[in-house]
């Protein structure tokens, strides 16, 4: 079927009047209405729940069947809503195309780069091979991938996070659309990797005109690229206008609650604030854990050579501190907090938990030793089993160690419900009743339910809005306080830790390359690779964040 043509002066999106129900107590969408003109990029921000995915979904005709949509979305000057589906498969990729979050799930892992961008080029036409293998080769250009004639046979996993969403980019634009979707596209990527995505975003709206439409709960993220943005609340809009002037005159009390709780890593001459940890006494707290001079390996696959995850790190937790480690992707982060909970071997050096050395301790030793670390993990939806109930997964590390009586138990599961902010009544909900801050709430109150001394946290608020984000921290640093547990967070929100963390580690390539005083660490850095991490943060206000970016350039 012919698709109705355009007039090139059309918008690139509007959206008018859009109601979408899935037969929930409420709908999804209520009334959204927005704008993209050609060349610009409009923000779309809101908690979860609040629309802006299903608003996005319906832009490209990717509803599902169990949606009821009303209104009109025109895209290019074209009707999407309620087409057929053989009508939307010459609009998708043509016109509109998105950029999903996550890279890795949007490529296919058995084919080539260069197999998924031909794919690509064919849907919308019979092309040579040799021809759309040159214009493969363009795209991957185009999206400043280095060596594009040999990393087009390249599979996915060959590449870095950050040329994989290059990849996804390179996939939307094959046949030129009008339209982008760019659905949170640098929420999985580390700072300095974030940065040169939305570097990538500016200029490729500059040399190809098309219109953006950026899904997103990061407001620094706003500030730096933003033209407009449209503010969402319940599937209602609640605010939109120019960025600078949503972000210096907030009218709607609920944008000015998100922007109040972003946090904001230093800038400049903005006032450092007081750290956030314990008082400092003259009594020195207690060593908890101490790292000494650890390597880790792990084995190379298929003959391959052993990588070196972590060489010769070292450092030191003490009891009532929060240590925050930092650091772009593959530097370490992740394994060195497993390799302090005594799930993966070290190679040299050794870890010490309140004096005792791990890898040389009786097994016994080990168990007692293991009950004193927990970990809270960035995705609580993946770690709670979604058949217990909430007082299951909390009660489970009890159950597990034997820890108290039944009694004694359910006492501590009330206990820690309280202690988390959650009514006991949740006790006897599942995961999937729960929105995501809560699932993280009974995350935190899992892992303390059998009293660690030392709590390592993996990018426990990666994956949540900016406002569950900021009472999911303020409550962490209310138990930390409470609890008295010492606490190793990771994370690649440089801002983030600087809210929470006493003393920072900053790892690059397996090594420490400073460390200190968090606030001296992130707002006076003295090692250039902190620096370009710390100027790789996006402010959240663009009229510093963009004199930032062109102090930087």
């Amino acid at each position: 079927m012919t698709v109705e043509s355009s007039n090139e002066t059309s918008p690139a999106l509007v959206v008018d009047d859009l109601h979408v129900d899935f037969s929930y107590p409420r709908p999804a969408v209520a009334g959204i209405g927005l704008r993209v003109d050609r060349g610009e990029i409009v923000a779309l921000v809101g908690e979860s729940g609040s629309g802006k995915s299903v608003t996005a979904r319906a832009a490209i005709g990717l509803l599902p069947d169990t949606a009821r949509a009303t209104g009109s979305v025109r895209v290019d000057g074209v009707e999407i809503l309620n087409r057929p589906e053989r009508v939307l498969d010459g609009i998708r990729g043509d016109r509109v195309a998105m950029v999903f979050q996550e890279p890795q799930t949007a490529l296919n892992p058995s084919q080539t780069i260069g197999w998924q961008l031909r794919q690509a080029l064919r849907a919308h036409g019979r092309v040579s091979r040799q021809r759309t293998r040159a214009r493969a080769v363009e795209l991957l250009t185009l999206v400043d991938i280095p060596d594009p004639q040999t990393r087009i046979d390249h599979y996915p996993h060959q590449l870095s996070g950050g040329q994989k969403q290059r990849v996804v980019i390179a996939l939307a634009l094959a046949n030129d659309p009008v339209l982008l979707l760019a659905d949170e596209p640098t929420t999985a990527l580390d700072v300095s990797v974030q940065r040169e995505i939305l570097d990538l975003l500016v200029r490729l709206r500059d040399r190809t005109g098309a219109g953006i439409l950026l899904i997103t709960h990061n407001l620094g993220v706003v500030a730096d690229i933003a033209d407009r943005v449209v503010v969402v609340q319940l599937g209602e809009v609640v605010e939109t206008g120019d960025v600078y002037d949503i972000f210096a005159a907030p009218q709607q009390p609920y944008t000015r609650q998100l922007l109040a709780a972003v946090p904001r890593l230093p800038d400049g001459d903005v006032d450092v604030a007081v750290p956030v940890g314990p008082a400092v006494t003259d009594d020195v707290p207690e060593t908890v854990v101490a790292v000494e001079g650890i390597t880790v390996r792990h084995p190379g696959r298929f003959g391959a050579r052993p990588h070196t995850a972590l060489a010769d790190v070292s450092l030191t937790v003490r009891r009532g501190e929060v240590l925050g480690v930092v650091g772009e992707s593959g530097s370490g982060k992740t394994t060195l907090g497993r390799a302090i909970g005594g799930l993966v071997p070290v190679q040299a050096g050794r870890i010490l938990v309140e004096g005792d050395d791990i890898a040389a301790v009786s097994k016994a030793r080990l168990q007692a030793l293991r009950r004193r670390v927990a970990f809270v993990p960035q995705d609580p939806t993946a770690s709670l089993d979604p058949r217990f109930s909430v007082a299951e997964s909390i009660r489970e590390p009890l159950d597990i160690q034997g820890i108290g009586t039944r009694a004694e138990r359910a006492a501590r599961v009330a206990e820690l419900l309280s202690a988390v902010q959650l009514p006991t009544s949740f006790a006897h909900r599942l995961p999937h009743e729960l929105s995501g801050g809560q699932r993280q709430r009974v995350a935190l109150a899992r892992a303390l339910s059998a009293d660690p001394h030392l709590l390592i946290a993996d990018e426990p608020t990666s994956a949540l809005d900016v406002s569950v984000q900021a009472r999911v921290l303020d409550l962490f640093l209310h138990l930390q306080r409470e609890f008295g547990f010492a606490a190793i967070f990771i994370s690649h929100d440089l801002a983030v830790v600087e809210q929470v963390a006493d003393r920072v580690v900053v790892l690059r390539n397996g090594g420490v390359v400073e460390s200190g005083p968090a606030r001296d660490v992130l707002t006076r850095p003295e090692n250039q690779y902190t620096r370009d991490l710390v100027d790789a943060v996006p402010f959240p206000d663009p009229v510093v964040q963009r004199a930032r970016r062109e102090r930087i350039r």
